[in-house]
């Protein structure tokens, strides 16, 4: 039996109502961050409110404030994915796709090292994951042609940009936050994440290059048959799009873009691409349309997946779930407390899916307990990142990869079967590197 993430969903959101009659309420009190400009929680304030238990009828209104709770990203994977139609309608996709293989004959596994590692580059650098939802289609087109599966193409495309974001010395949304509220230099200690990154994108290539050798079946259409030739127009379409990526990631970076100008980078590409490539206003259009329209299941996942989150917060026991988990660890030893941060942060993953709004409610508080243990504050940061993007990649609660495994037409199970043993790996080596950390005083 084939899963259905909608309704899977959905029963997490009917879960988490439940969890407000059981969990008591309480709340923390807040303040304005000036270095992150982020609202962030008082440590020591948690307090217990009046409950506020959420009903059936409720739960179901959770479901369209979901959708309008994501609405800068579910309009980016709308955006998205019309922009990268445009740029398919011109069939430079279709001819890339055919060069690639072609170069590739007989070498064809060298696909899966290349992309593990410009996805891995993508999450390092800007933490690159909700927009691979609309690329989705294109390397469904690429893994078929060479008779990989589509596991293979979810395998070397989210799950190494999760791995590159989880090991990353430079993401702004999950190092960046965590080191300003730590009060640490940007891009501080990247040596030693870099030197961590490296063996853990090995072994998540390995894995995946595995499962593709494997599963690996007849290619969808032999190499020289109905060839598509790279004409100047397909060039131009390919080079805006490798333009763009560029574009985004310094945004991102240096000028700290949110979804909004993500989106917008997007419609101006597919304005650029249709007009320039001789689809026309009209044909652009169309294509454009026809883009959003196949996105429209993974941005209805998204919404629902954001639910989760409304119900909770309503139900005022979200900041009941950090301090049960949070206050515990100061009675460990130093390495004990960094493992157990590093799961904390991974439970964490469930109710609060952002990992800038995990960082905003649990290092003001971890921050005292980690100085008091005498824990560097370097290595700290380094616990909250490695697990919770590892463990996103595999909850059915993350409303991005429940969408791109519906686009892609895996079951969940599937892609937990492929997934979760190497995921398994990758944490015992974040274990071993934090405790090297601890060991060598990484500040």
């Amino acid at each position: 039996m084939r899963s259905n993430p909608p309704a899977l969903l959905v029963g997490f959101v009917l879960l988490a109502a439940v969890s407000t009659y059981v969990l008591p309420a309480g709340r923390f009190d807040r303040r304005q961050d000036a270095a992150t400009g982020r609202t962030v929680v008082v440590p020591g304030s948690y307090h217990s409110v009046p409950a506020n238990p959420v009903g059936p009828f409720q739960a179901l209104v959770a479901i369209p404030r979901g959708l309008a709770n994501g609405a800068s990203l579910i309009f980016l994977v709308f955006i998205a994915g019309g922009a990268f139609s445009v740029v398919d309608r011109t069939g430079a996709l279709r001819a890339a796709v055919e060069w690639l293989a072609d170069r590739l004959q007989n070498r064809e596994r060298l696909i899966i090292p290349i992309s593990c590692a410009v996805f891995a580059l993508g999450g390092a650098v800007e933490g690159m994951y909700e927009e691979i939802i609309a690329l989705v289609p294109v390397l469904l087109v690429l893994t078929r042609r060479v008779g990989f599966d589509a596991v293979t193409a979810l395998g070397m495309s989210v799950g190494a940009a999760s791995v590159g974001s989880g090991f990353s010395p430079i993401n702004p949304f999950g190092v960046g936050i965590a080191q300003r509220l730590a009060e640490l230099p940007l891009m501080s200690g990247w040596p030693f994440r870099v030197a961590v990154l490296m063996p853990a994108l090995a072994i998540w290539t390995w894995g995946t290059l595995r499962h593709a050798v494997r599963t690996r079946t007849a290619p969808a259409l032999p190499l020289g048959e109905d060839h598509v030739s790279i004409e100047w127009r397909h060039l131009f379409a390919l080079l805006a799009m490798a333009m763009s990526f560029v574009v985004l990631t310094v945004g991102v970076v240096r000028f700290a873009w949110d979804l909004e100008q993500m989106s917008a980078l997007f419609f101006a590409m597919a304005v650029v691409v249709g007009v320039a490539s001789g689809l026309g206003i009209g044909g652009t259009t169309d294509a454009f349309l026809d883009g959003c329209r196949s996105m429209t299941y993974a941005a209805l996942v998204l919404g629902v997946a954001r639910s989760i989150f409304v119900v909770l917060d309503d139900g005022k026991v979200v900041d009941t779930i950090v301090n049960a988990l949070v206050t515990p660890l100061a009675r460990f030893p130093v390495m004990v407390f960094a493992a157990g941060v590093s799961a904390v942060q991974a439970i964490l993953t469930l109710p609060v899916p952002s990992s800038s709004g995990r960082a905003a409610l649990t290092m003001p508080i971890l921050v005292p307990l980690a100085d008091l243990l005498g824990l560097s504050r370097q290595v700290l940061v380094a616990a909250t990142q490695y697990w919770s993007s590892l463990v996103a990649s595999l909850v059915p609660t993350d409303g991005a990869l429940m969408a791109m495994l519906a686009l892609a037409g895996v079951p969940y199970k599937e892609w937990l079967r492929f997934a979760l043993p190497i995921s398994l790996a990758l944490m015992a080596l974040a274990l071993a590197a934090l405790a090297a950390a601890i060991v060598l005083n990484v500040q």
